[in-house]
């Protein structure tokens, strides 16, 4: 890797802050509750390690890592850290995991079937991936396609940090693919009102604002087979 591919990462990366919207963290770990994930975590692309934090508070894993291109955050003496470019094979054994969490990550990197093999073989046999990237199917999202030419989460305001957009379909596939199984989808159940994003389809419309049109993030599991 030349030394401004390096060096062009690691701005992208910055420029995404290391940290994601609280509903995606909640949708995350309702997700986690309702898989009833449990084992070793790694929280990949864990950043400035809030969720990180949040997992090992929850007492529901029996250790939790986190890793990223960034150095180790403030965090837990217990909790550990893999640094590592996410765009390329992590410094871990295979097999060494298993539940995996990647908020908000897979649209920063270069290659999203190679992340999906590569979660694949950082997790044990039976293992679970949960992750979520910017949904590019809602309403705010799909009028910015018409309107725009781009998808609401990848204008030029958002690049080079968001460079890779990706719809379920994309998801199922690079998933599958990678030899996932039982790949499902799941949403924040909150998403801004085009022109104006402070303001969320559920404050007008309740109830009836849900699912795919009205969430401004998707989350997807999927299993790894057993044997």
């Amino acid at each position: 890797m030349t030394s401004s591919v390096r060096q062009w990462r690691r701005e992208a990366s910055e420029m995404s802050g290391g940290s994601s919207d609280e509903v995606i963290y909640q949708a995350i770990e309702r997700r986690l509750r309702d898989l009833n994930a449990s084992g070793d975590l790694l929280d990949f692309g864990a950043g400035l390690g809030r969720l990180t934090a949040r997992l090992h508070e929850s007492a529901r894993f029996r250790s939790v890592a986190g890793a990223d291109l960034y150095g180790r955050p403030a965090l837990p003496a217990t909790v550990g850290w893999i640094e590592g470019d996410l765009n390329d094979r992590l410094p871990a054994p295979a097999g060494s995991f298993d539940t995996i969490v990647a908020a908000e990550v897979i649209e920063h990197l270069e290659n999203p079937r190679a992340v999906c093999r590569e979660l694949f073989r950082l997790l044990r046999p039976g293992g679970t991936v949960v992750l979520s990237t910017p949904n590019n199917e809602s309403l705010r999202s799909l009028i910015a396609l018409v309107v725009r030419g781009h998808f609401v989460a990848f204008g030029d305001s958002a690049y080079p940090a968001h460079i890779t957009a990706l719809t379920r379909k994309d998801l199922q596939r690079v998933l599958t693919e990678a030899g996932f199984l039982d790949v499902q989808f799941a949403f924040t159940e909150h998403g801004g009102i085009p022109g104006i994003p402070s303001r969320t389809w559920q404050s007008v419309l309740g109830r009836l604002a849900h699912d795919v049109r009205f969430s401004d993030n998707v989350v997807a599991t999927a299993r790894k087979p057993s044997i």
